[in-house]
């Protein structure tokens, strides 16, 4: 989509401190992180959110978690982290496309907020 920011992350249209790239998603620094460790992962493929998944395109969401796993490991997330996916206005989705938060390096509350 020609107006989606991460679209336009993904394309190399608008910087970004990539952490991970394959042929199905890209991984980045959020640039407001809301832990110490704070990025991104999102399908290379628009979906505009978890609602927009299907049948016939949830792998992409699988693989992601696995990326996620790996990602977990390297970057030495042994202490945990979480991941968060947001979805429409009440959800507090801002951004029009699937994403997933990876947040670590301090303690969590829950509820968030």
């Amino acid at each position: 989509m020609s107006d989606c920011l991460f679209c336009k992350i993904i394309a190399g249209e608008i910087p970004s401190k990539k952490v991970y790239e394959d042929d199905l998603c890209y991984a980045f620094y959020d640039i407001d992180p809301q832990a110490p460790t704070h990025f991104l992962v999102v399908p290379k493929a628009h979906l505009s959110g978890p609602d927009a998944v299907t049948d016939e395109n949830s792998a992409v969401v699988g693989h992601i978690y696995a990326v996620i796993a790996r990602l977990s490991k390297e970057l030495g997330l042994e202490n945990g982290y979480r991941v968060v996916a947001n979805c429409g206005k009440d959800g507090g989705q801002t951004v029009g496309h699937l994403h997933f938060h990876v947040l670590a390096g301090r303690s969590l509350a829950w509820p968030p907020g």
